[in-house]
């Protein structure tokens, strides 16, 4: 008997009780199911499920709640998110279609900074973080539809689930070092997990990766094709309460496909080869001139492109985003996201480089250099403050992985 427990279409997060099964849709698809967030809420929530439905209206605490909740109820054994359809068309780069979730919404957090709020603006990412470690970490099986575009914050709420599907319509990037931040929500757990020294390149450049290659590089788990995946999501709701994880992989593994990589794919064994070489490098400039000799040596568009990615993205972020990935080989997930904490709020607070947070004394607002560039203004025109790589100095990206005072972090949540 399937029961619609919450399916009003103002809620961002629609749910559905299907026998054992609990169905999560993300729900603000003209915002391309960005994460939200509200501070009454948030600081109200001691991560606690027993708050009333109604009140909790935003993306980030609703998930937060059900997946408490969830973890507690016997009756529960599967968990699936995914994403609902756009009302209104939304194009893309590349033409691809709708999205899965396209990262955290961080105007309003922009606006908190503005005003000399950076605090609000850390409590969205503590929470958002809170939210991530609660699924790395989650003791049911959760299966992510990743049917469209998955970006930033979207992998947060995605790629820590034991079951991650892409179909042909799935576009995966962390585009974070040409806002001027880095790869966050665990990204530097699982970046840096992928094999050889892709993680880097993915992290370092925000290059896009389709559905084929994100099953071929482990971001997925399976690929399904997205006409099959009505089908599919009724198959999941059959199962029962013995052995659900062997009864979800043989389902998921009957629906799977194993599609060829396009032919200018960053997965084939050339381009692997190339990445591992030059990503591997000990520094941000050591992987640019070793990228810039390949190109002498064999000029090749996706070396030109690579290159054009690195030298318009922030130094300050291409250099921190390096160290992180490099740190989160040997942190478990819940140290990562501790230490990303502790770097965002750095970031929020914009003492340590003029690069990512600017005061604009014109219009007497504060407004992170990328963002102002990539989502408000769109000019793609950022005012890298160091310009340069070689000004970034080690000792900047130091401060930007020191402990904050005691009353500055909430660490202690994760």
């Amino acid at each position: 008997m399937t029961t619609a427990v919450e399916m009003a279409s103002h809620s961002q997060v629609l749910m559905e009780d299907k026998y054992t099964v609990r169905i999560l849709t993300l729900n603000r698809p003209n915002q391309m199911n960005a994460l939200s967030w509200n501070m009454v809420l948030i600081s109200s929530l001691v991560i606690s499920s027993s708050l009333p439905c109604t009140s909790l209206t935003y993306l980030i605490t609703r998930l937060l709640q059900l997946l408490l909740a969830y973890k507690d109820d016997p009756r529960v054994k599967l968990v699936i998110l995914k994403f609902a359809q756009a009302a209104i068309a939304i194009t893309f780069p590349q033409g691809q279609g709708k999205a899965f979730c396209a990262g955290g919404d961080v105007r309003p957090v922009i606006c908190d900074i503005v005003q000399g709020k950076w605090r609000l603006g850390a409590d969205f990412f503590s929470d958002q973080y809170t939210l991530n470690y609660i699924m790395a970490t989650y003791s049911k099986i959760q299966i992510s539809i990743m049917n469209g575009i998955v970006m930033g914050g979207g992998a947060g709420v995605s790629i820590h689930g034991r079951f991650r599907i892409a179909t042909e319509k799935t576009v995966f990037a962390m585009p974070e070092t040409e806002l001027g931040l880095f790869p966050d929500v665990g990204a530097s757990y699982f970046l840096s997990r992928l094999p050889g020294f892709f993680g880097e390149y993915v992290g370092l450049t925000g290059a896009r990766l389709d559905g084929a290659e994100m099953l071929a590089c482990g971001l997925a788990t399976h690929f399904v094709p997205s006409t099959r995946l009505t089908a599919l999501e009724a198959d999941l709701c059959r199962v029962g309460s013995n052995d659900p994880d062997t009864f979800s992989s043989k389902i998921l593994n009957a629906y799977t496909q194993h599609p060829n990589l396009k032919q200018h794919s960053a997965y084939h064994r050339h381009v692997l080869d190339v990445i591992d070489k030059c990503f591997s490098r000990r520094t941000v400039e050591e992987i640019i001139s070793a990228l810039e000799r390949e190109a002498i040596q064999e000029p090749d568009e996706w070396i030109s492109a690579t290159l054009r990615a690195l030298k318009k993205a922030s130094p300050a972020s291409l250099k921190i985003s390096l160290r992180s990935i490099r740190e989160g080989r040997f942190q478990e997930v819940g140290e990562c996201l501790i230490r990303e904490y502790r770097m965002v709020c750095h970031v929020l607070k914009g003492e340590l480089s003029k690069d990512l947070v600017e005061r604009s004394f014109q219009h007497r607002v504060l407004i992170t250099q990328g963002c102002r560039a990539v989502v408000i203004d769109k000019d793609r025109k950022p005012k890298w403050k160091p310009r340069r790589l070689e000004q970034v100095t080690d000792n900047m990206v130091d401060q930007y992985f020191k402990r904050m005072d005691e009353e500055e972090l909430r660490d202690g949540r994760i």
